[in-house]
């Protein structure tokens, strides 16, 4: 599979999170940047910034960006995938259970956890 169709399918599983459980983007994009792609923990921060953009960002990814740590192409192909994974997400969590939903926001949280806790 192309790489670029990769961070499509991250943005569209990191909008579905988002969706689902509310999270926030960068807590799924940063850590796959960083473990999938080889990205350093600057370059992952300041694209994620990036694709966040409006209004959030724009200071953090000017700052990352005058430091060569955003990359533009990756942030704009995540942020496709991201637009329809954070819909579907949506329309998928607004059929669960509160509980449903908190159990699934609970494991999220624990295995992103484990995993920034197991990171070399």
């Amino acid at each position: 599979m192309p790489e670029e169709m990769l961070f499509i399918l991250l943005g569209v599983l990191a909008g579905l999170l988002s969706g689902l459980i509310g999270i926030g983007g960068g807590i799924v994009i940063v850590p796959a940047l960083l473990f999938f792609f080889g990205f350093s923990q600057h370059q992952a921060q300041g694209t994620t910034l990036a694709l966040m953009v409006p209004p959030i960002g724009l200071p953090a990814a000017w700052t990352y960006y005058k430091e060569g740590n955003v990359n533009f192409e990756v942030a704009l192909l995540i942020c496709a995938g991201f637009f329809l994974g954070g819909y579907f997400g949506a329309k998928l969590a607004t059929g669960l259970s509160n509980v449903a939903l908190e159990r699934i926001f609970g494991v999220a949280m624990l295995v992103i956890g484990v995993k920034m806790l197991v990171a070399r």
